[in-house]
């Protein structure tokens, strides 16, 4: 009958079914069930996980031979601009160095004129103070010889000079005397100064009108402008 035979044909493929089961699992061996983590982070690790057949993406610590090649050109770019803009300097800050070092310049001129002119007058006081010390010296010498000279005038006005080597001698001593600025005030006749002169008598004098030296009693000496010693002299003043 038709319904018995398909069950027995069913029972029939479900034996045969059962017997490739058994083969395979005795071809194969005992096998464990298979347990799949399809989590996407990994416990152990905190790591991204990815499906099998994509590519992870690339990381900062081993990137791409691209990515090295982009990253070491944007390394030189950026240490050329780098480079150029070291080499550029900023207006401001040059002209605030210009400005100090145009100050500092200024500084220093100013303290070289003042070592300058604190050198040029040094030397005139130096070439001064040795001309004072000069002159002095002389004056002190000139000095020295004013009573010499006093006797030469006493023995000329006694006679005993007007001829003879000593004569000679008095002669050439006043001559080299005048070459160091010796000046004798012995002048009649000339009005009379308190700063060459010193009156020792007044005598009343006719047909003059301001005080006059009439006589000269002792001879007075100046070096240039310096009185070395005043004429002693009578003055004749108006009657």
């Amino acid at each position: 009958m038709p319904h018995h035979g398909n069950e027995e044909e069913h029972g029939a493929a479900a034996d045969q079914q059962d017997q490739e089961n058994q083969q395979e699992q005795q071809g194969n061996g005992h096998q464990e069930p298979v347990i799949r983590d399809n989590r996407k982070v990994d416990p152990v690790t905190g790591e991204a996980r990815h499906p099998q057949g994509e590519q992870p993406a690339a990381s900062a610590s081993a990137p791409t031979p691209d990515a090295a090649s982009a990253a070491d050109s944007d390394g030189d770019a950026l240490a050329q601009a780098e480079e150029i803009l070291n080499g550029i300097e900023v207006p401001a800050e040059e002209s605030v160095a210009q400005g100090a070092a145009n100050a500092e310049a200024v500084e220093l001129k100013n303290d070289l004129l003042r070592l300058q002119a604190e050198y040029v007058n040094y030397r005139k006081r130096v070439e001064r103070d040795r001309a004072v010390a000069g002159e002095m010296a002389v004056i002190g010498v000139l000095n020295s010889l004013l009573p010499v000279l006093d006797d030469v005038d006493a023995a000329r006005q006694h006679g005993d000079l007007t001829d003879g080597p000593f004569a000679a001698i008095a002669t050439k001593l006043e001559n080299a005397l005048k070459t160091y600025g010796l000046v004798r005030i012995d002048e009649t006749g000339v009005e009379f100064d308190p700063t060459i002169h010193e009156a020792l008598i007044q005598q009343p004098g006719a047909d003059i009108e301001v005080d006059t030296v009439s006589q000269v009693l002792r001879s007075g000496y100046k070096s240039g402008e310096r009185v070395l010693r005043a004429a002693q002299v009578i003055v004749a003043v108006p009657v």
